[in-house]
């Protein structure tokens, strides 16, 4: 314990002192990739494979080779860590994107990672001035781009819609997939030389001058030490040093899990793009390793039991899950049991059938998907929390507790405290208040931009994550309530609008729900999308039927889903105020690519509603006739 009573530390530490590293040889992401080079003797380092084919690898010394080559070139064009520094990476999770990230570590540059669903505004924006992503918000920074290495053609039409007719810093643009000569000529009138990357490599090894030095670059201030102190926490906590044979990451993975996959020197296999081809990549790849967001999660879980179509097979789900959490409770956690071979072998199967640890963030999921899933996959399966502005995570579950409601602890790399949010009336006293981060994965401000990072760090160094916390009597902690996605009603109460949502979400024919309110309004509206899986079965019990769409238009299923939501509502405690009053049922699925998620999958709520404005509109309308 520190000085303060209300701040705590990971009972893994042996004193006050933060974890900055776990191997003394790997400080550095260069370093990390050094060493996994070294321990893994040259093997199999990123994979990826076409459709119906097998996995191709490219190994350790191919993938430094590579990086190399295309750090080299950056060098050539006039890159340096002192000057041009900003590298921007605008495509999908594959190997290229890896090796051009490595390419910055070698030659100490930065990584600016953009993203399509941002829009032609933002990434014009970012293009000529650089970004800053954090969970929650996004800070400009005056870092202007000269470079951008993309992987579609489709993307780079993008950025020249961008900055057509327009002044701009973009000198390049470095192409992964083919591109033919239309492109090359659209790309000059701009003042934009496009370039191959496969050519890129092969000129650059021609003249190849050598190792640059390593630095510690920053993207968005976040440092080296960032990144390896939450890395070495992260294998501290999961014990997880021995050599992994594969990981399967989603899009926008962390740079937290590939470090900690590639310092053991283990194989990272990428999906094919497509999420409807995932999971015959997971059979293909059978990864042992493999981080996921709550909402594949809730897909699993609804479609689980949506196969579980009578009243006893879903009797039989829930007893085995039973059976096994128990035995998880007492520290047992394996998957050849006789409930595995007679219930959950299929499920594991379909993640590759070697699947022993798992770990969910970026949102809450639900304590009955998680306990669920635990048993029935039969692995560790962890949950973190944090933010970009930790690096990460700030509080990871331990080895041993499979409860679920919660976050775990702090992590041996950080201090967590709760800090007093009167005008919510948390205290830090009565063990609630906004969570604090202090320690060596706590980034060092946005660059360029003193008001936000202010607003950010407070002046001894300790990052307000906007959300509330509560200690639990064993020292974990539990998300309860979001500070800066409140709103005010009418009458003066206010709400946190994430708060009700991760309460509805957990209704049975709800895949996705957005809650609105505002200072102008007496109550709560809502925009539901109904699981076009799960919503069939559960109609026809109310004795409503039809196609997903005529079921949307049904004013009877409106209702039926409005009067379950409210009842969870009440069962969860939330206050009347805090209901929704009524709502419009949507059929299209907030994503990415519409615009409505962030890459990280957490709701937009600006642009969520902008898009349903005239539905809330008319949501209030109804109300007030």
């Amino acid at each position: 314990m520190t000085g303060d009573g209300y701040v705590r530390r990971s009972i893994l530490n042996n004193n006050d002192e933060h974890m900055t590293h776990y191997y003394s040889d790997a400080r550095t992401m260069y370093e990390v990739f050094l060493r996994g080079m070294r321990v893994s003797m040259g093997g199999p380092c990123l994979g990826s494979r076409e459709p119906n084919q097998p996995y191709k690898w490219l190994s350790y010394r191919e993938v430094a080779d590579k990086a190399e080559c295309i750090g080299s070139a950056l060098l050539h064009r006039g890159h340096s860590h002192t000057g041009d520094k900003h590298i921007g990476i605008f495509s999908q999770n594959r190997p290229e994107w890896t090796i051009s990230e490595l390419a910055c570590y070698t030659y100490s540059l930065v990584c600016v990672p953009l993203y399509d669903t941002l829009g032609l505004e933002a990434i014009e924006y970012i293009i000529d001035q650089g970004m800053s992503q954090g969970n929650h918000k996004r800070h400009l920074e005056q870092a202007a781009i000269s470079t951008v290495i993309c992987d579609l053609v489709d993307k780079v039409r993008l950025i020249l819609d961008c900055v057509s007719g327009k002044e701009h810093t973009l000198k390049t643009i470095v192409l992964m997939e083919a591109f033919d000569e239309e492109l090359v000529a659209r790309g000059q009138q701009s003042g934009i030389e496009i370039l191959s990357l496969k050519d890129v490599e092969v000129n650059a090894l021609k003249s190849l001058c050598g190792l640059g030095t390593t630095g510690n670059p920053k993207g968005g201030m976040l440092t080296h030490g960032n990144v390896i102190a939450n890395c070495a926490a992260f294998i501290k906590i999961t014990e997880l040093t021995d050599t992994l044979p594969f990981r399967l990451p989603p899009s926008h993975t962390s740079s937290v899990l590939q470090g900690v996959i590639l310092v053991h020197g283990a194989r990272i296999g990428y999906f094919q793009g497509d999420i409807r081809l995932l999971m015959d990549d997971l059979k293909t790849l059978q990864p042992t390793v493999f981080p996921v967001v709550p909402r594949l999660l809730n897909r699993m879980f609804d479609k689980i039991f949506g196969q579980a179509n009578s009243s006893l097979k879903r009797w039989l789900l829930v007893f085995a899950s039973r059976r096994k959490h128990a035995e998880m409770m007492n520290g047992v956690v394996r998957k050849d049991s006789l409930w595995d071979k007679l219930i959950f072998q299929k499920v594991q199967n379909s993640l590759g059938g070697r699947v022993r640890l798992m770990i969910t963030g970026a949102a809450p999921v639900s304590p009955t998907v998680l306990t669920f899933l635990r048993a029935a996959l039969g692995c560790q399966f962890y949950e973190g929390y944090g933010q970009t502005e930790c690096t990460a995570g700030c509080t990871m579950s331990v080895p041993g507790d499979w409860t679920a409601g919660h976050v775990g602890a702090p992590l041996p790399c950080n201090y967590v405290k709760l800090a007093d949010v009167t005008e919510m009336n948390y205290f830090a006293a009565n063990g609630e208040g906004e969570v604090c981060v202090k320690g060596p994965n706590v980034f060092k401000g946005y660059l360029n931009d003193p008001e936000k990072t202010k607003e950010a760090l407070d002046q001894d160094g300790w990052l307000h994550t906007g959300d509330i916390g509560k200690w639990l009597p064993n020292g974990i902690l539990k998300i309860v309530d979001r500070k800066k996605h409140i709103f005010k009603l009418a009458q003066g109460e206010y709400v946190a609008p994430e708060k009700v949502e991760n309460i509805y979400i957990r209704s049975d024919p709800v895949a996705q729900i957005f809650v609105h309110g505002d200072s102008l309004q007496a109550c709560l509206v809502g925009i539901v999308v109904p699981d076009p899986d799960f919503l069939p079965g559960w109609a026809k019990k109310k004795g409503i039927e039809g196609s997903y769409l005529e079921m949307c238009a049904s004013k009877e299923l409106k209702n039926a889903i409005l009067e379950d939501i409210l009842r969870l509502g009440k069962e969860g405690g939330l206050k009347s105020f805090e209901q929704v009053r009524e709502i419009s049922l949507h059929t299209e699925m907030f994503s990415v690519q519409n615009g409505l998620l962030t890459p990280t999958l957490k709701a937009k709520r600006t642009d969520l509603r902008n898009h349903f404005q005239e539905q809330i509109d008319l949501l209030y309308a109804t109300i007030k006739m």
